[in-house]
């Protein structure tokens, strides 16, 4: 069946339970989001697969899985909906200030080292929020750095670089308008110095944190052509658990190349549990999983 006017009509629209798909074409489904993504699917996120397709299939007028399938890949019209149909299946709920440990570890231990005795100078903080979604994790990490600074009287620059796979949540990312229920876990002063309200239920991040970040479209699987430069803090939480156990390895081992030595590397507390880097050293701090770049010589890059 071709694909309708894309000028959908939501009235006529009612709950259908997703078609069938037999084990040959779940496999096809799986190995080309694998291909493109790098994102594995396991049996138990079948039904969230089949539902995310279907649904989109209906908004476009189409039946059949295979139909849709060969849409997705012929020519440019496949490539704009493969865009809409990855931001579909990839979870962007996030919340500012998700992980307090996490960002505890970051204010404690990393930014008191890397800022110990700078007093009279002006250092460069580099960091990179991979997997950042719609925003509120690269905004956390600038809004903590800033809060730490103004503290302490310390006057250093500092940048974020934050990546993801979609380009839609990046759009809201940049846009950096969220609702009030996605800012219940940040201190009070956050509120009133780093945002102003645009309606009854929305706040706007101030330019003076939105300033400090770049938001860019990445594919951790092409991680290794990436041209994202050197960094002293890496903040990858609840991504690798998408990827195969030896995916994971892969990503991890490329992101030791983008770490200054001495930098951070913070990973979800529980998202691998194996890995092991000989130039990474755990960082013990209760409640995270981060490691350290310990060797002098780097490699190379600057």
């Amino acid at each position: 069946m071709a694909a309708a006017d894309n000028q959908f009509d939501h009235s006529l629209w009612h709950y259908a339970a997703p078609p069938s798909m037999d084990a040959a074409q779940l496999a096809m489904w799986i190995n080309l989001l694998a291909k493109k993504t790098g994102i594995t699917w396991p049996e138990k996120r079948k039904s969230f697969l089949l539902t995310s397709l279907s649904t989109r299939m209906r908004e476009l007028g189409f039946t059949e899985y295979e139909t849709y399938y060969n849409y997705l890949n012929n020519g440019r019209q496949g490539a704009v909906e493969w865009e809409i149909l990855v931001d579909r299946l990839t979870v962007h709920e996030s919340r500012f200030y998700r992980d307090q440990r996490a960002l505890e570890l970051i204010k404690e231990v990393f930014l008191t080292s890397h800022l110990s005795g700078v007093e009279k100078e002006t250092p460069q903080i580099d960091m990179w929020s991979i997997g950042c979604a719609t925003g509120e994790e690269p905004y956390s990490l600038a809004m903590l750095t800033d809060d730490y600074l103004l503290r302490r009287g310390l006057n250093a620059y500092y940048s974020i670089t934050a990546s993801d796979i979609s380009a839609a949540s990046l759009s809201t990312a940049r846009n950096a308008i969220y609702h009030h229920n996605k800012l219940s876990n940040l201190p009070d002063d956050y509120l009133s110095r780093y945002f102003t309200k645009q309606d009854e239920h929305h706040l706007a991040v101030k330019e003076i944190i939105k300033d400090r970040i770049c938001f860019t479209r990445l594919n951790l699987m092409h991680l290794a052509k990436t041209k994202v430069g050197m960094m002293d803090l890496i903040y990858c939480q609840n991504v690798l658990i998408y990827f195969k156990r030896q995916d994971r390895y892969g990503i991890l081992d490329n992101m030791v190349k983008h770490l200054r030595p001495g930098g951070l590397l913070v990973l979800g507390a529980a998202e691998i549990n194996d890995w092991k880097h000989e130039e990474m050293q755990v960082v013990s701090y209760q409640g995270t999983l981060a490691f350290r770049r310990t060797n002098a010589a780097g490699d190379g890059q600057s």
